[in-house]
């Protein structure tokens, strides 16, 4: 019985060593082979898992500050598959409030089989939970407890429901008293533009746009006052 317990766990780590994809060995944003992101073989990355303690310790301290006021329980992690403009399939991963967990997986599903293009996303975490440099790197995000800029209000996205795609093509945009224009990330001023073509731009009525908002989101796209083309809350 040892000699067959011990056959059979050689033949399961070979076929884990040739089949990555079904053994999770792939990082977030790591590129995947493409006989393990088609058909059958994506499914083992689209899941929604609790924040264990791995994920945490990488949050605590980051994304998850202290006097951090939301529960751990009321948070998921979401791991996804998603394509880049050039077609590659990168690993993503998003924490999002559970009660919007099961429609950012299904977005993303959707997103990923359309070839819909996301260059980035991992945790803001990655980037020391610094909103600006995460933007900077066109990354894609979700939970972060902060404050809205130049306020005291905390952030949708302190809660877990908001999110932010493709952030350096999609930017926050507000004209100043002074009539200048202010555009964060500040790398994206040429992204301001709406009238230009370039890769990464959502648009209203585009798979993106239609996919969250018939979901209930809102598009920060659609805002009077300002524009944050990346963002979409509920």
């Amino acid at each position: 019985m040892r000699a067959s317990t011990g056959i059979i766990a050689v033949i399961a780590a070979f076929l884990l060593a040739a089949h990555p994809g079904a053994g999770r060995a792939y990082a977030p944003g790591d590129t995947v082979r493409p006989e393990d992101a088609d058909g059958k073989s994506a499914d083992a990355f689209f899941r929604i898992l609790p924040v264990d303690d791995s994920v945490f310790a990488r949050m605590k301290g980051k994304s998850y500050k202290d006097g951090c006021t939301v529960s751990r329980d009321s948070l998921r992690y979401v791991r996804v598959l998603h394509k880049d403009a050039s077609g590659a399939v990168k690993v993503g991963e998003m924490v999002v409030a559970k009660s919007i967990a099961d429609d950012i997986l299904d977005i993303m599903r959707t997103l990923y089989e359309a070839s819909y293009p996301i260059e980035r996303m991992v945790l803001i975490d990655e980037y020391g939970a610094d909103d600006d440099l995460s933007m900077r790197a066109d990354n894609s995000s979700a939970f972060n407890y902060r404050k809205v800029a130049g306020t005291a209000v905390l952030s949708k996205h302190s809660l877990g429901l908001a999110v932010d795609i493709n952030p350096l093509y999609n930017p926050y945009c507000k004209r100043a008293k002074d009539g200048r224009m202010i555009v964060s990330p500040a790398n994206a001023a040429e992204y301001a533009d709406r009238s230009r073509e370039f890769p990464y731009k959502i648009e209203k009525g585009d798979l993106c746009y239609r996919l969250f908002t018939s979901r209930g989101f809102k598009w920060g796209g659609d805002w009077k006052s300002l524009k944050d083309y990346q963002h979409f809350e509920k």
